[in-house]
């Protein structure tokens, strides 16, 4: 659906864009992440055929951003960060308004609007002013805009920015409903966790560079070499669980977690599964009140992959 092949954009002697290379099968949700001024809007810009590379390529459902313009933006969506709103217009007029633009006429006009709106959950908000709208509504507001036409490609740029916390929660689950519809989404968020329970791929950007392209598991693994588990035995206990622990073969370090009263527990490196560990302290007598793996999210990812760098 999106495939980008040495995409380059440069401004004089900087590199907005170095040579990016991704691909975005039909039903595939793509977090794409980086920080500011990493080249994401750049990116997305080029896709929705409203910036010029300097060089490299760019195909949206199969069609060149260089010479089919008109059938991109027919099949894409593309919301960007902050977007313009006619103040003076109702919710129903504003998007009636660029249903027409999209030449969607008489009553299948208002079936879309309507349509679109109940999606949004705003069909409460359709008489209201536009400039009444929380920051949260206009968003929605906006991604409506974008569905009207029904197209098969999202390019959604910080769509959860500035959000309150609810909003963001509103915004997660439009955003599932939309995967589960089959939509291609490319989607940037500085939301980080968020992005884990929407996305299937993710690719981390810095400094116009595409650093990691691929799923959120393979991410994981990439930064965290070592399998780790937190456990907690009985109270007062802690002391002779470690010195156990530490003397076993496969476990490569134990730490105490003071505050979290529990034992970190490193495995090494050609370990992946823990489960002996239960099994070694019961059978020596000790009381397991806790045993997982530790978790690692995005944030740790991101930080692990990026180097802080930006244009």
């Amino acid at each position: 659906m999106i495939e980008t092949r040495d995409l380059t954009k440069m401004y004089g002697d900087l590199y907005a864009l170095n040579r990016l290379t991704l691909k975005l099968e039909r039903g595939d949700v793509y977090g794409f992440i980086g920080p500011n001024g990493a080249g994401k809007t750049t990116t997305m810009r080029i896709l929705a055929t409203l910036l010029n590379p300097t060089w490299g390529e760019a195909t949206v459902c199969g069609y060149s951003i260089y010479n089919n313009a008109q059938e991109i933006r027919r099949l894409m969506g593309y919301m960007p960060d902050f977007f313009g709103v006619y103040d003076d217009m109702k919710v129903t007029e504003y998007l009636e308004f660029f249903a027409a633009a999209y030449r969607i006429q008489g009553p299948e006009r208002r079936r879309k609007v309507d349509q679109v709106l109940d999606l949004v959950d705003l069909g409460y908000k359709r008489d209201a002013l536009v400039t009444s709208l929380s920051r949260g509504m206009t968003q929605r507001l906006g991604l409506a805009r974008v569905l009207l036409h029904e197209p098969q490609v999202l390019l959604l740029d910080e769509p959860a920015s500035g959000l309150d916390p609810r909003a963001r929660i509103e915004m997660r689950g439009l955003l599932k409903e939309l995967r589960n519809m089959g939509k291609t989404i490319l989607v940037s968020s500085h939301i980080l966790p968020e992005l884990a329970d929407i996305c299937n791929k993710i690719g981390i950007i810095e400094r116009g560079k595409l650093e990691f392209d691929g799923d959120v598991q393979t991410a994981i693994r990439k930064v965290r070499q070592h399998t780790v588990y937190l456990v907690t035995v009985g109270e007062g206990k802690n002391a002779a669980a470690r010195e156990l622990l530490e003397a076993h073969l496969d476990i490569l370090k134990v730490e105490a977690r003071e505050e979290e009263e529990c034992l970190r527990v490193t495995l090494s490196d050609s370990v992946h599964d823990g489960s002996f560990i239960p099994e070694l302290l019961l059978q020596n007598g000790l009381r397991l009140k806790m045993f997982k793996e530790e978790e690692i999210d995005l944030e740790d990812v991101f930080m692990g992959i990026t180097k802080g760098i930006t244009n």
